[in-house]
């Protein structure tokens, strides 16, 4: 090994700490052999670890020294020489301090990641049972409209011509000029593309805007209220430009239903 190799090792630390085996001391000898300087290496090693012991003090168990070793050993030798053991002992307490420092700081950091991650997963799970609650909330709004006596049903079948498998539901309140449209049987619009829905008169045909089915793809429920609705006699739902039309454009028409006399 080169010098550089050895003082990088750290075998010169655990020769001073008396911790290599024989062989391991055989080798650290030869590089102060061919390297002299390694001595006043050596020395200011010696002298941080008394430094470090006046500075801790403390015996430790030898089972202390075990677990340092396992830590700090390598595969490098050097030679027995005569130690002061007592400030070897305060090193060996101050390494411990440090290694269980590091240790505490390594397992409050991944208890708080995991503290982290456990309030983050409780944060979705609150937004779940919030949305969940807000959809049953609306699920049971929209049964008690269908079940509602004041909500009259029209069935508006599908256009043969355009859409023949398209079915849409309106629960009509005369009352209060409001309906909800029930649109799980129409096929999603192309880009660019809107429901439209139209108040009818029949004779002679009169349609009136009443409202744009927007937002159809993320609306999960396909439930669409629309108000203000002039006494209609049909219902009918076109598909038009973004944004709607002032007039419906027939050759569109995916379904026409006509409201019970």
């Amino acid at each position: 090994m080169t010098r550089e190799e050895i003082i990088a090792s750290g075998l010169l630390e655990l020769y001073v700490t008396g911790s290599l085996t024989q062989e391991e001391t055989l080798l650290v000898e030869d590089a102060i052999a061919r390297y002299p300087d390694l001595v006043s290496e050596i020395e200011q090693i010696e002298l941080s670890l008394i430094k470090l012991s006046e500075a801790t003090g403390g015996r430790v168990p030898d089972s202390v020294w075990t677990g340092i070793k396992e830590q700090t050993e390598k595969t490098i030798p050097i030679t027995t020489r005569k130690r002061n053991w007592s400030s070897i002992t305060g090193w060996a307490a101050a390494i411990l301090c440090f290694l269980g420092l590091f240790w505490m700081m390594k397992n409050n950091g991944d208890l708080k990641e995991q503290l982290e991650e456990s309030t983050t997963q409780n944060e979705l799970l609150k937004e779940q049972i919030e949305l969940q609650g807000v959809e049953l909330a609306e699920t049971n709004q929209l049964l008690q409209i269908v079940r509602s006596r004041d909500f009259e049903t029209v069935n508006l079948p599908g256009n043969v011509a355009v859409s023949p498998d398209a079915y849409v539901t309106v629960y009509y309140n005369e009352a209060e000029d409001i309906a909800y449209i029930d649109a799980q049987g129409l096929p999603t619009p192309p880009k660019g593309k809107v429901y439209q829905v139209w108040s009818l008169k029949l004779e002679p045909l009169t349609p009136s805007s009443i409202g744009l089915l927007s937002d159809f793809e993320t609306t999960e429920s396909k439930f669409f209220k629309v108000e203000n609705i002039p006494t209609p006699e049909a219902f009918g739902i076109t598909l038009e430009p973004e944004g709607g039309s002032e007039s419906p454009t027939l050759d569109q028409l995916y379904a026409l239903g006509t409201v019970a006399p």
